[in-house]
């Protein structure tokens, strides 16, 4: 399934946030939205997943989803989303409940994330039982239990330490690596960018305007090196 979008542009009241912005995000290709606050990367994402409609332009989708999946698109927030109240397999099960699927298969669909996000074991934990770092992988074991065509992921490493975003990263990259996923995700960070994005689209000051679209053919397993050293020409 490939997701485009066609001279989006946007305002809220009189403050115009986009203009004219266009991409393609492909299958199986992780496409990073990369610049600075308020230039519209959330609103953008907002209108990939249909929660918005902008005032001009419109988001194509070609083609269908995989035949298991459940949600097409499916976000991934920087704030965990998750349910105090519910276990780890308790907050997976939430998005699988609404749907026609035996308990035997939702057991399936929950066991096959946690061991792809490596929570084998926390089963019966509490969000508050489990670091930063690991209430995002519950997140991402969630959002993948749907198994969407495009993942929408915004900003999920922002409120977690620089350590923790590194070992997270090498997690979604060896996700990735293992069953490659489509993906939409916002950034304010060219490192992560860089890390993981097989596009880069760079968007202006608001309003918000594709300044440059890179494309990185690196594969992902190979980036630190040079996301590295991108980092330290911009420091």
């Amino acid at each position: 399934m490939r997701l485009t979008l066609e001279e989006i542009s946007h305002h809220y009241g009189a403050l115009e946030v986009l203009r004219d912005v266009a991409f393609t995000i492909d299958p199986g290709r992780i496409v990073c939205l990369i610049g600075p606050s308020g230039c519209g990367k959330s609103t953008l994402l907002r209108f990939l997943g249909g929660l918005e409609r902008p005032d001009r332009g419109r988001v194509m989708i070609e083609g269908e989803p995989p035949a298991d999946t459940l949600n097409a698109l499916t976000y991934v927030f920087q704030d965990f989303a998750l349910l105090p109240w519910r276990t780890v397999r308790g907050n997976i099960d939430l998005v699988l409940e609404p749907h026609r699927l035996s308990r035997a298969a939702r057991d399936a669909r929950i066991a096959e994330v946690l061991a792809r996000t490596g929570l084998t074991g926390f089963e019966s934990a509490f969000p508050r039982q489990l670091s930063g770092g690991m209430r995002q992988r519950v997140a991402i074991a969630r959002a993948l239990s749907v198994r969407p065509a495009v993942l929408l992921m915004d900003e999920p490493l922002s409120a977690l330490d620089s350590q923790t975003r590194e070992l997270l990263l090498d997690d979604l990259i060896s996700l990735w690596s293992r069953e490659p996923f489509a993906a939409c995700y916002v950034t304010h960070n060219l490192h992560e960018a860089v890390r993981i994005g097989h596009r880069v689209i760079v968007l202006s000051r608001r309003p918000g305007q594709v300044r440059e679209i890179i494309d990185i053919d690196i594969p992902l397993q190979e980036r630190q090196h040079a996301a590295d050293a991108l980092a330290e020409i911009h420091d």
